[in-house]
């Protein structure tokens, strides 16, 4: 039997019950097929108001060398900032740069409705590159959106590698791959497209679309249905994933990876709603797919399988309400309990192979 060692990271606000909820559905898939060694890591708004750090730098080296994968709750706490104003608890930035995880993986989906693409945002250059930098005063500042060839490059070849594991864009069934930028403006997003068309060359099985940005935000909303895998810089797929969010109901539903070379953690799109912390009322719905992203990264694709139907039948299937910070069907304790019950009794691994 296998053993995977998961790093817990539970974040701020909502965040300690969402992983408590994460934790009970992998159990679920997990029982008597493989084991789950979770190790807990203390990073947030709360750890810096402790420490003067959001993680420590010896829970960021057991994310990157012990832990076969880590998943993560809603960081953050808006009225814990920076000496600089930004908000201190968020953990993206140290997790992304000091794992190098350089592509988020968004997936947007909806049963039963035509939106079914990846957006694969690059994780650690772009525009956010200059976060906690840039040059100015009282008066005026400037940050730097930086491209490079070596990270443009492996963010494209990883795009075109969900493509090649995937079906095919809703509306047509093409492998499709859509370079989202503003070349037309910034020589920065010029090279951007280059290099894309570059690593296009690599991949004729698969369709090479190309967008700018605004275009690229209408036709999610117009005409979803004619996405599979979106590609694009760091600012504009922080912008394009809500915007995908608000088409099958809102950021509660939508999950992330964020992967490397060396390490990945899983987590919900959405913050950590400190109002609903402790009312048994959170919506667990990305938290939960974010942990079947999880195991599909381990290889356990039967597991997150059953963790997605469960969803898809408990959930997604029973209430408009579905993408909200609210839990939408009954208390967030109960939705757990269903969706565990659900794969305890669907869950046969060769049903699901």
């Amino acid at each position: 039997m296998k053993d995977y060692v998961v790093g817990l990271i539970p974040g701020d606000g909502i965040g300690p019950e969402l992983i408590d909820a994460a934790v009970a559905v992998l159990n679920a898939a997990a029982a008597g097929r493989y084991t789950l060694d979770f190790r807990w890591e203390d990073g947030g708004a709360g750890t810096y108001r402790r420490t003067g750090r959001n993680l420590s730098a010896e829970a960021l080296t057991r994310i990157q060398s012990v832990y076969h994968a880590t998943l993560k709750g809603p960081a953050g706490l808006p009225e814990v900032r920076s000496p600089g104003g930004t908000e201190a608890g968020v953990l993206g930035g140290v997790l992304r740069r000091g794992l190098d995880a350089y592509a988020n993986i968004r997936p947007v989906r909806h049963p039963g409705v035509d939106i079914d693409y990846v957006l694969v945002r690059e994780n650690t250059e772009g525009l956010y590159a200059s976060r906690d930098a840039g040059v100015g005063n009282d008066w005026a500042h400037t940050d730097q959106l930086l491209v490079t060839r070596q990270g443009t490059e492996r963010i494209v070849r990883k795009a075109f590698e969900q493509a090649r594991a995937r079906g095919g864009a809703p509306a047509d069934g093409v492998r499709r791959v859509t370079c989202v930028d503003k070349s037309n403006v910034l020589r920065s997003y010029a090279l951007f497209r280059r290099i894309f068309t570059e690593i296009a060359s690599e991949y004729p099985d698969i369709e090479a679309d190309y967008l700018y940005a605004d275009a690229a935000a209408y036709q999610l909303i117009a005409c979803p249905a004619r996405f599979d895998v979106l590609v694009t810089e760091n600012f504009i797929g922080d912008i394009l994933s809500d915007v995908g969010a608000a088409t099958v109901g809102g950021l509660g539903l939508c999950p992330a990876a964020n992967i490397g070379d060396a390490a990945a953690y899983f987590e919900p799109a959405h913050g950590s709603a400190p109002a609903l912390a402790g009312t048994d009322s959170a919506n667990p719905t990305a938290q939960i797919l974010a942990a079947a992203m999880l195991l599909e990264f381990l290889g356990e694709h039967a597991g997150a399988q059953a963790i997605r139907t469960a969803v898809d039948t408990v959930v997604l299937s029973t209430s408009p309400e579905t993408g909200s910070a609210l839990s939408p069907t009954g208390s967030l304790r109960q939705i757990t309990a269903q969706l565990c019950e659900h794969i305890s009794d669907h869950y046969t691994p060769t049903a699901l192979h």
